[in-house]
């Protein structure tokens, strides 16, 4: 790996677009600056050490899944040609009677870039409800890229723990197809239990566009909002 360069050499390279910005300003700037390229640094070492974890467990039950053609499928089959498989499965269940809000927006936040994750990666959703269910809600938000399967039964979701006395809960899963079979390779696994204070037990990076934008402006994102079905 190549040496990397000291970050205050980097941050002399600022160059200010407006005029008038106080000393005060400048300072704080630079300084936020430098973390925002440690971070970024660090965020690179994070992704190489994802892309190093060793062979995970395989995959030994034959999930099934109903397609939105409506035939029934194995979780081999989701992957198409790929070698690779994003599975988001949301809070939709047939007992819900408009999807989690929070799922929602994480999944139109995807929608956008689907079609380009697509030419690398398989990617679906998937959710209890029947499938002419999600895929009605999808084109009520006008997405347009994202697939989406039923889960057949609920083994899937019982076996990764979704399914509670209290309701249900997301989970995103990538799984990689090697000479042996399907692995898991990466599955969230940040818990209400590893939340810091006054946050919640967010993902890191989050996914969702709207927790990044929020981060950039004055206030943040709110501790005490968020989105909505309906506007």
């Amino acid at each position: 790996m190549a040496s990397l360069k000291p970050v205050v050499d980097l941050v002399t390279h600022r160059k200010p677009r407006f005029p008038g910005e106080s000393a005060a300003y400048r300072d704080a700037r630079t300084a936020l600056l430098a973390e925002e390229i440690e971070f970024r640094r660090h965020m690179t070492r994070l992704v190489e050490q994802r892309r190093s974890l060793p062979p995970g467990p395989l995959i030994e039950k034959d999930y099934r899944f109903r397609d939105e053609q409506g035939f029934e499928v194995g979780l081999s089959d989701l992957f198409g040609d790929k070698d690779a498989l994003v599975a988001y499965f949301w809070m939709y269940g047939p007992e819900r009677e408009r999807p989690c809000p929070m799922c929602t927006n994480w999944i139109g936040s995807v929608d956008g870039n689907a079609a380009d994750i697509k030419q690398r990666v398989a990617y679906k959703i998937f959710g209890r409800s029947p499938v002419e269910r999600q895929f009605a809600f999808a084109q009520e938000r006008g997405w347009r890229d994202t697939d989406f399967v039923q889960t057949v039964g609920d083994d899937y979701a019982n076996d990764l723990g979704l399914l509670t006395p209290d309701g249900e809960y997301p989970a995103l899963v990538v799984f990689r197809k090697d000479g042996e079979g399907i692995r898991l390779f990466w599955m969230s696994e940040m818990t209400g239990e590893m939340g810091d204070p006054g946050q919640d037990p967010r993902d890191a990076p989050d996914i969702a566009a709207l927790w990044s934008i929020l981060d950039l402006t004055p206030d943040g994102r709110p501790a005490d909002w968020y989105p909505k079905l309906r506007y």
